[in-house]
């Protein structure tokens, strides 16, 4: 059944993609957008949506879109050049608030919060819903905050939240500076990139299989203010990646480790526990790595 739909952040990579599902789906969409949004993500879709250009505290663009599902992705602080946690928490987590009480006046049927791994902080096993969280960060505590705020509304006001945690999430249309992107940009020339320790660790999900996740969380409706990690429970560490991509791309320069420095989030162990999504909701990550890079070397080809 066709749902009104409203997803805020679809100008970046993650929500550029569920926007392309949704449409394909036959949903009717609309774009909750900052004004003078990047359009490179979406200018050939903006005709087939409708945009609404403003801020995540303007309910009036709530109540306008009438929506039956909300997908929340906007956010700031994800990468190592958004640094004002001013902006963090206005954005993270005031934003989260607004928009949350928007709907939940409204009385929409899904909200979907887009979370983040990083609330878990650094573990040394695969992290689980229910364990203590222990954000590190300016960007991971207003992220861990936001979803917080979630399960509050969904408690007290009766809001059908959920809090899809995200792990390290690729594929098309992903930030030109992020490690697949700029592997596949050198990796076409035969080169590679600056790199940190072949040490670093990342779960990575393909980013059909995470809006897949998205998706059944919001149609679904498992428990209002629950939270789910959308991971792949299988970490790889970034000489595995490499490997991976000079083998996809026939890449035959040698990595040279250690040649770009460590972010404060770098650590040996990121993998998450998707056990739960799994027994809720029928949910894994099936898209193995080197399938998803393929995909995400073709898409990119004709592009660079």
């Amino acid at each position: 059944m066709s749902k009104r739909i409203l997803i805020t952040g679809a100008s970046g990579f993650i929500g550029a993609n569920l926007a392309r599902r949704v449409l394909r789906d036959g949903h009717e969409i609309h774009l909750l957008l900052r004004r003078g949004f990047q359009t490179w993500r979406l200018k050939e879709i903006l005709g087939d949506v409708c945009v609404h250009e403003g801020e995540l505290h303007d309910r009036k663009i709530v109540r306008a879109a009438q929506p039956d599902w909300v997908f929340h992705l906007a956010a700031y602080g994800a990468y190592p050049r958004q640094n004002d946690i001013h902006r963090m928490v206005e954005t993270n987590l005031m934003g989260c608030v607004s928009l949350a009480d928007a709907c939940a006046d409204l009385g929409v049927q899904a909200f979907v919060n887009a979370g983040s791994s990083s609330e878990y902080g650094l573990k040394d096993h695969p992290a689980d819903e229910e364990e203590a969280i222990e954000p590190n960060s300016g960007y991971a505590i207003t992220k861990a905050a936001a979803t917080q705020y979630c399960r509050f509304a969904a408690r007290e006001r009766g809001l059908n939240a959920v809090t899809a945690r995200l792990y390290s999430i690729y594929g098309p249309y992903e930030d030109p500076a992020r490690l697949i992107p700029a592997l596949i940009a050198h990796g076409l020339r035969g080169e590679l990139p600056p790199l940190v320790s072949p040490a670093t660790a990342r779960d990575f999900v393909y980013v059909e299989d995470a809006v897949d996740a998205m998706l059944k969380l919001a149609s679904a409706s498992p428990q209002r203010g629950s939270v789910y990690n959308v991971c792949s429970g299988h970490q790889m560490n970034l000489k595995e990646v490499v490997t991976t991509a000079r083998a996809v791309m026939n890449i035959h320069a040698e990595p040279v480790w250690s040649t770009m420095p460590a972010r404060s989030w770098d650590t040996d162990v990121w993998v998450g526990s998707g056990a739960k999504l799994e027994r809720d909701l029928g949910w894994r990550a099936t898209t193995d790595f080197r399938t998803g890079l393929k995909q995400t070397v073709d898409w990119y080809s004709g592009r660079i």
